[in-house]
């Protein structure tokens, strides 16, 4: 479908692809979501294939003509993957010049050398923010983790007290503020609005990870003592460059992409006139595909050139960027597939239909469905999408701060209680050292935290925005 046929769906002006009543839609999202949880959990199948085999079971189950369910997945695929394809793109190739040049280690050996003992978990947690800000969690984990292991062990500092405030920068940024993929991806299912969903997610993430990080930190230094492992201690991608680039201009790099898409929704909110000249301009660098670009830019000089590498070295690290993603990008697709599908057999009218006569707000709601296919499935990214997909027709009528809180409601959803069956939660307990038991109580109840925290802050300024 085009994104035209999906407003005019949401709008009510087109029939679903089914017409099978709300009981047996109900099943049949059941159903979906069952095959899809059993098959990454139980049967270990990629997620890719995952979701294309549960978005057919769901179409079956609804009673929809297979062939339009294939072309409903199709269609939602492809435009899942021109929506954000090329943004995840440029950011996995921003975040590798940010990591091979030296520059993640630059940001976070200046900060370091300026924090005290007392600040060292705010030190970490601002770097981590940072560091987080442009590259996917699984990346800013691999980078950050030799220096939280090494601060702790020079330091001797709790693991505890300076890995949490580092976990929560990283699981903030990954949750709620684009260019991630999930909040990407949202962003793209509910028409919200780049500029005004990064704003607030950056102040929403801002006081969240504060809370779930250096906070936190002091009460589950009580419940768990692990020391760091010092096999586990790898060596950092700078120590062989002759030199990195400069902390401030790093710093800008990184930033610029986000400046950017601010200054577009700052003049669109402003001047507000679509005619005039400035407003097309910022609308033109604010755009998420030409932000991103102009850092990719930027940073192959700013960055690469700094680092001393040559044109052959940046062509490398630029081609070595894009391998790793492919997979990712994969599910994100396939996520849009579940997703429109979703929608054209009618689930999402059928929320609409039934939670209009209930007293629940559709940030709670957008929240509690993101939560359970969180639980089920394991990955925040599947969680995001699918519970994005679910509430388009609701968002055609919010206003565009709703519809950005929308996002972000689903993306805290998305976050909570990470168990055994999140990668992350597996990549946390063996670079700590920790039990199943010890990583519950640390990182389990960090990200749920995160969740319940972001949900009463975008519950909050829903009320004043």
């Amino acid at each position: 479908m085009t994104r035209l046929s999906v407003e005019m769906l949401a709008a009510d002006t087109v029939d679903p692809i089914t017409s099978a009543g709300h009981a047996q839609l109900g099943i049949a999202v059941l159903v979906g979501i069952a095959v899809l949880v059993l098959l990454i959990t139980q049967t270990k199948l990629h997620a890719f294939l995952s979701l294309t085999i549960g978005s057919l079971a769901l179409g079956a189950v609804a009673g929809a003509p297979l062939d339009k369910v294939i072309t409903s997945f199709s269609a939602g695929l492809g435009s899942t993957v021109a929506g954000v394809g090329v943004l995840i793109a440029l950011g996995a190739i921003l975040g590798k010049l940010l990591a091979d040049s030296g520059g993640a280690d630059q940001i976070v050996d200046t900060i370091l050398a300026r924090a005290g003992n007392r600040s060292m978990p705010w030190a970490m947690v601002l770097i981590a923010g940072i560091i987080g800000l442009p590259l996917f969690f699984e990346v800013g984990m691999v980078l950050m983790i030799p220096v939280v292991l090494l601060v702790a062990k020079r330091g001797n500092f709790s693991l505890m007290r300076i890995g949490i405030p580092a976990l929560a920068g990283l699981s903030v940024m990954h949750g709620l503020v684009p260019p991630h993929p999930g909040p990407l991806a949202a962003i793209d299912a509910v028409h919200a609005d780049l500029g005004i969903t990064l704003a607030l997610g950056v102040l929403i993430a801002v006081p969240t990870a504060i809370i779930a990080g250096p906070v936190f930190s002091r009460v589950a230094d009580r419940w768990v003592h692990v020391t760091p492992p010092d096999r586990l201690i790898p060596t950092r991608p700078s120590e062989e460059l002759e030199r990195r680039p400069g902390f401030g201009v790093t710093v800008l790099t990184v930033l610029l992409p986000v400046v950017l898409m601010l200054i577009k929704a700052l003049v669109d909110i402003v001047v507000d006139d679509p005619e005039n000249t400035v407003q097309r301009v910022a609308d033109v660098i604010g755009a998420p595909l030409i932000a991103l670009l102009a850092a990719v830019i930027v940073g192959m000089f700013t960055l690469g050139r700094a680092a001393g590498f040559t044109r052959d070295r940046i062509s490398a690290t630029v081609e070595h960027s894009l391998a790793p993603i492919a997979g990712m990008l994969l599910i994100v697709a396939a996520g849009g597939g579940f997703k429109q599908t979703l929608i054209d057999i009618g689930v999402g009218k059928m929320i609409m239909d039934i939670s209009q006569d209930w007293n629940v707000s559709a940030l709670l709601l957008a929240w509690l469905i993101a939560v359970a296919i969180r639980l089920a499935t394991g990955s925040a990214t599947v969680a995001t999408i699918s519970a994005a997909g679910l509430m388009t027709p609701l968002a055609a009528d919010m206003s565009s701060t709703h519809v950005a809180l929308l996002v972000l409601s689903i993306g805290a959803g998305s976050l909570f209680f990470s168990h055994v069956n999140d990668a992350g939660f597996w990549l946390v307990k063996e670079y700590f050292g920790m039990s199943v038991g010890q990583t519950v109580r640390t990182w389990s109840v960090m990200e749920s935290i995160i969740s319940v925290v972001g949900l009463g802050f975008v519950l909050l300024l829903s009320l004043v925005i």
